[in-house]
């Protein structure tokens, strides 16, 4: 069921959270200022080892640029600005509420100058997402000794810069757009057609459910007086 595979998969996410959140301060690292020359030959091995050919370039005033992958982790819907759209949605003007397939990842080609917040907004901004960005947040993905940390990565951060520090190598660091995980959903942050959106999914998805409930224990009812009925007839 669709409600329920997103249910464990927040409530997943939320135990992980508190699990590695006496980690979140040690993957904190102290940012490192390169100096071109330094950036040149960490350029130079990272193009060495990209095997999609998504390089970095080295410009002439040290500013370089190059491609991240953000994987797309949202439990709750997205609206965007269209018309029409796949799958289960509720419509309000011109505008569309839908879920993310899972796993649906993204490539953006942005500078090493750009933030975590830039990344955000030039995400949405590409696939005409309204939503308010400060609802989102970028994440970092660690891999080390077995082990996955995940970490919120503050507004301030570069991206680009992390990506040539760790390598291209995802399975090293990967990076996912999620909600705020504050422990409450910000509300205030939505617009009324989007929280409209949203009830109408919630209702035709509780609806959807309830008829399948009824269709299960009304087969189990059939099942449960076709054995009685086998019980108490007569030899």
């Amino acid at each position: 069921m669709v409600w329920r595979r997103r249910a464990l998969k927040c409530l997943d996410r939320f135990l992980n959270w508190i699990e590695m959140l006496q980690d979140v301060q040690k993957e904190r690292e102290p940012h490192v200022y390169l100096s071109k020359e330094e950036v040149k030959e960490k350029i130079q091995s990272y193009n060495s080892s990209v095997t999609d050919k998504l390089k970095m370039t080295l410009n002439a005033n040290g500013i370089y640029t190059g491609f991240i992958k953000v994987q797309m982790e949202l439990c709750r819907p997205i609206t965007v600005q269209s018309s029409q759209s796949q799958g289960r949605c509720a419509h309000s003007n011109n505008e569309t509420a839908f879920y993310l397939p899972d796993g649906c990842v993204n490539t953006l080609h942005i500078s090493s100058t750009n933030t975590v917040r830039e990344v955000i907004e030039a995400l949405l901004k590409k696939f005409f997402v309204a939503d308010n960005p400060a609802k989102f947040a970028l994440y970092k993905r660690c891999h080390k000794e077995d082990q996955v940390y995940t970490c919120k990565l503050s507004d301030r951060e570069h991206p680009l810069y992390l990506r040539l520090v760790a390598g291209p190598r995802t399975e090293m660091l990967s990076f996912v757009l999620r909600e705020h995980e504050t422990g409450e959903v910000m509300w205030e942050a939505f617009s009324i057609p989007e929280l409209q959106n949203f009830l109408r999914i919630l209702d035709k998805e509780e609806n959807e459910q309830l008829q399948i409930l009824k269709k299960r224990y009304a087969a189990y009812r059939d099942k449960l007086e076709e054995a009685l009925g086998g019980v108490w007839k007569p030899g």
